[in-house]
């Protein structure tokens, strides 16, 4: 069995992370993906902490019918770690990986594989998008339910 890896912090879970779980699963047969942990995200991408906390973007990501195990990302040390004890054969990461010693280490335990990243999809561009919007509209949303409508009352207050 071949066992594929692949780390992220996939927050507003879109068609992006969709494909690269896709591609990913498409090189072995059992997909691992780690997590960020919220305290690692706001770390590693030097910004506020992200949209959906940890244990919500776990519960979406055991959703998807391509991933297998989801586990825990708190630290850039524990890769090898993780390479080891889940016996993985494949770490894949998005291209916009390539070159960096976060991951070219790898390389001495297990294959490395980078996939271009989706065209016109990001979550900084959903997040831009979204202050665009409730830029252009303050107040829209206040018709919204509970946190929802506080969500984007945020939103539009910091845009």
């Amino acid at each position: 069995m071949r066992r594929v890896l692949t780390y992220g912090t996939f927050d507003l879970l879109h068609w992006g992370h969709i494909r690269l779980l896709m591609r990913a699963k498409a090189l072995g047969d059992y997909l691992i993906v780690g997590a960020s942990t919220d305290e690692f995200a706001v770390e590693q991408k030097r910004a506020r902490r992200p949209y959906h906390r940890f244990g919500t973007r776990c519960d979406m990501l055991e959703a998807v019918r391509y991933v297998d195990l989801v586990i825990e990302e708190s630290s850039w040390e524990q890769k090898v770690r993780d390479v080891q004890r889940y016996h993985v054969d494949t770490v894949v990461m998005g291209a916009n990986w390539q070159g960096s010693p976060r991951f070219e280490h790898l390389r001495e335990h297990c294959e490395l594989v980078y996939l271009p990243r989706t065209p016109g999809i990001s979550t900084s561009k959903i997040r831009r998008d979204m202050l665009a919007d409730a830029a252009a509209a303050p107040g829209r949303f206040s018709g919204l339910p509970g946190v929802m409508a506080a969500q984007f009352d945020i939103l539009e207050r910091s845009a």
